[in-house]
C-alpha cells in the first residue's frame, strides 16, 4: 500500500482550489477546499471583550460560511418580510414546529442531534441578501437582493433559508440559493445573472444547503432532492447551461469537490447511494464508490492522489479512495483503507498534515487519523469544554480550530495527541463554519459576524 503514495505518483494528483491569494478564503472550506489558510496566523484566545476587531450585526438569519476577497467579507442570509394580502400562503401545511422566522435563537437545540423536526411552511414573502462587510472596519460595504419570493417548504429548526455559501473567483460571486435559484454578481454587487434550476422538494421538509464548486469557467451544481436528480455546469460568465446529468439519489447537502487527476480536473461529488466523479469539461461519469451512510453531507478531501470520504447518519462510513481509476470501485483495492465508527453527521472533515481531522456525528468528540496508512491518532476523545456542533473544523499556524453551536471555541496544537491551547466563548450560537485568513478570524454567528484579532 504504501507504493502508492510515492513522491512521483503524488506529483501525478493534485487537489485544486480556486486561483486564491492566501489571504482569501473564496469558498466553502477555503482555498484549498481542505480548511486550511496556508500562512494564516489567527489569535489564540479571545472572548468578548479581547482580540475582537469588530462585530457586524447581520439582518435577517443564516448558517452559511463568510467567504473572503481581497478586502471584502461576503455572507448570505435571509429575512421574513412583513405579511401583505399579495403572499400567497405555500401549499404543504404538514410541518410540525413553527419557531418566529425571525428569531434565530428559537432555533437553537442543545447537543449536536438537532430534535430531526422542521419548521413550518411560511405563508410570507422572504428575501434573500448578499451582503459585503468592508474586512478592515466591519462596516456594511453593500446590500444586494438575490431573490424575493414566499419558500415552498420549510427547513429544519436548527437551520433557515440562507445555508448556502457563496463562491468567488475574484471576477463574480456566485450565490447558490437551491430552489431561489443560481445568482452571480460583481464584486461591487451588480447583478450579472441568475438561473432558475426549478424546485427541490427535500426529504422531510428539511430545507436545502450546500454550495456550488467553481472551475474553468463553469459553475456545477449538485442537485439531489426527493425528485429529478441532476448535476449542471453553468457557464460562469453568462449562467447558460454547458451540460447536464441525471443522478439517482436521496435529498442531499453536499458541495462537490474539484480535483485533479492526471492534469484533468474531476468533480467528486458525495452521496447516500454513490460517491461519483464527473469529468469536468462533459459530465461524463469516471467513477463511483459505494459504501456512504444515509444523508452522506460531508464535502470529500484529497491529497496525494487519494480521495477522503466521509458520512455518520445511521452508521459510520470513511474512506480512503485512490484516484486514477475508471468504473465502479466499490469492492476494489482502490479502497486503500476504510473506518466505520465514529464519523460526522454533518460537519466536513479537515486534512492537513497528512492527518485528517473528524468529529463524532454532530458531537464534540475528535478523531485524527494517519491519512498514508489510516491509523487513528487519537480516537473519539471527548474535547472539553465542547458539546455539540455544526461547524466544520479549520486549521492554522499549527493549530487547529473547533467551534461548538453554543460559542465554544476550542484550539488545540496540532499533534498526534489532544493538546489544549485556549479555549474561547463568544455569546452567539454559531452553526456556520469558520474562515480565516492572514491573522484574522472570522465567525459568523446567528445574529453576529465577528472578526477575532489580536
Amino acid at each position: 500500500m504504501k507504493s502508492i503514495f510515492t513522491c512521483s505518483l503524488a506529483s501525478m494528483f493534485l487537489t485544486v482550489g480556486l486561483a486564491a491569494a492566501t489571504s482569501d478564503w473564496p469558498q466553502w472550506r477555503g482555498p484549498e477546499a481542505n480548511g486550511t489558510a496556508p500562512g494564516a496566523e489567527p489569535p489564540i484566545s479571545w472572548s468578548e471583550t479581547s482580540n475582537v476587531k469588530w462585530r457586524y450585526t447581520i439582518p435577517g438569519y443564516g448558517s452559511s460560511t463568510p467567504i473572503l476577497w481581497g478586502d471584502q467579507v461576503f455572507i448570505l442570509s435571509a429575512e421574513a418580510l412583513p405579511k401583505t394580502d399579495e403572499a400567497k400562503p405555500a401549499e404543504d401545511k404538514s410541518a410540525e414546529i413553527a419557531p418566529d422566522v425571525n428569531d434565530p435563537s428559537r432555533r437553537r437545540r442543545p447537543g449536536g442531534r438537532g430534535g430531526g423536526q422542521r419548521s413550518e411552511v411560511p405563508d410570507q414573502l422572504h428575501r434573500w441578501l448578499v451582503i459585503s462587510v468592508d474586512r478592515a472596519t466591519g462596516k456594511e460595504r453593500w446590500r444586494s437582493v438575490a431573490k424575493e419570493m414566499v419558500p415552498h417548504e420549510g427547513h429544519h429548526q436548527d437551520h433557515g433559508f440562507a445555508s448556502f455559501t457563496p463562491v468567488t473567483d475574484g471576477e463574480r460571486l456566485y450565490v447558490p440559493l437551491g430552489s431561489r435559484g443560481i445568482h452571480s454578481f460583481d464584486l461591487s454587487g451588480k447583478a450579472l445573472w441568475s438561473r432558475d434550476l426549478g424546485r427541490m422538494q427535500t426529504r422531510n421538509g428539511f430545507g436545502e444547503g450546500g454550495s456550488v464548486a467553481v472551475r474553468d469557467g463553469l459553475v456545477v451544481v449538485n442537485w439531489d432532492h426527493e425528485g429529478d436528480d441532476f448535476i449542471v455546469a453553468l457557464d460562469s460568465r453568462t449562467g447558460e447551461e454547458r451540460w447536464r446529468k441525471l443522478r439517482n439519489e436521496a435529498t442531499g447537502w453536499t458541495t462537490p469537490l474539484i480535483v485533479d487527476v492526471d492534469g484533468k480536473p474531476q468533480v467528486v461529488v458525495n452521496a447516500t447511494g454513490k460517491i461519483r466523479a464527473y469529468d469536468l469539461s462533459t459530465g461524463s461519469e469516471i467513477w463511483s464508490c459505494s459504501g456512504m451512510t444515509a444523508n452522506a453531507i460531508p464535502t470529500p478531501v484529497s491529497d496525494q492522489g487519494v480521495l477522503f470520504a466521509t458520512s455518520g447518519y445511521r452508521g459510520a462510513s470513511l474512506l480512503a479512495i485512490r484516484l486514477g481509476q475508471t468504473g465502479d470501485l466499490s469492492e476494489s483495492d482502490s479502497v486503500v483503507w476504510r473506518h466505520g465508527k465514529n464519523t460526522p453527521y454533518v460537519p466536513s472533515p479537515l486534512l492537513v498534515d497528512e492527518r485528517i481531522y473528524l468529529y463524532s456525528g454532530n458531537n464534540a468528540m475528535l478523531s485524527v487519523f494517519d491519512t498514508k496508512t489510516g491509523k487513528p491518532l487519537i480516537n473519539a476523545e471527548r474535547i472539553p469544554g465542547m458539546s455539540g456542533v455544526y461547524a466544520s473544523p479549520v486549521s492554522a499556524g499549527g493549530r487547529v480550530y473547533l467551534l461548538g453551536r453554543d460559542g465554544v471555541m476550542v484550539v488545540l496544537k496540532r499533534s498526534d495527541q489532544l493538546e489544549v491551547l485556549a479555549t474561547n466563548r463568544l455569546e452567539d450560537q454559531f452553526d456556520a463554519s469558520p474562515a480565516l485568513s492572514g491573522k484574522e478570524l472570522f465567525l459568523r454567528g446567528h445574529k453576529t459576524l465577528y472578526c477575532i484579532a489580536e
